[in-house]
């Protein structure tokens, strides 16, 4: 599949928005914080990637209520669904200038990662979290994300690679009181 970037400003991959908010105190901490032991900015982005993954609960998983969208309240919260993860992740990448867009794939409602930027070619990543059934792993030799869609029961990879969260993604996180709440509303389509 090719993935189309929604703008060709290759910095608006960079930016900070409301929801990717890289330039918060918090943000710019944990993001010189996994730096100092990283390598290389691929090492950082692996680094990056496995603190979301593996350091912030998926709140269905985990069965925490709270809903959060914003990078910072992901971090500050330490829960999140795979859109506010995948906000988390983007605002620490974009926090050490790497290039991440948000994508997203439709299962039985849509599911977020996001996409990196290394060698010149968009890499998708997925930081959802692991569990029976899912092994996600930062890879940029051929992807290996948590869900693989079925083109057989309409699932589909979203070609479009986002700078911005998508408006029906965000408008869903941010009008949900609670997770039960934003299970009932969660878009089935972009």
């Amino acid at each position: 599949m090719e993935l189309i970037q929604n703008t060709p400003d290759l910095s608006a991959y960079l930016a900070a928005d409301e929801a990717i908010d890289h330039e918060h105190p918090l943000v710019r901490e944990t993001a010189a914080r996994l730096a100092r032991s990283a390598a290389d900015s691929y090492g950082y982005a692996r680094l990056a990637f496995e603190f979301v993954r593996d350091g912030i609960p998926h709140s269905q998983d985990s069965g925490d209520p709270r809903v959060t969208w914003r990078a910072s309240d992901v971090l500050e919260q330490g829960t999140g669904i795979c859109y506010a993860k995948a906000h988390a992740l983007a605002a620490l990448l974009r926090a050490e200038d790497i290039p991440t867009a948000l994508c997203y794939q439709k299962f039985d409602v849509v599911h977020g990662l996001v996409a990196v930027r290394f060698n010149g070619g968009w890499h998708r990543q997925d930081p959802r979290g692991n569990k029976p059934g899912v092994d996600a792993q930062f890879s940029l030799d051929g992807e290996r994300l948590a869900f693989v869609p079925d083109l057989e029961f309409n699932e589909l990879d979203y070609p479009v690679l986002y700078a911005e969260p998508h408006p029906v993604v965000l408008s869903a996180l941010k009008a949900a009181p609670d997770r039960p709440r934003l299970w009932q509303t969660l878009p089935t389509a972009l």
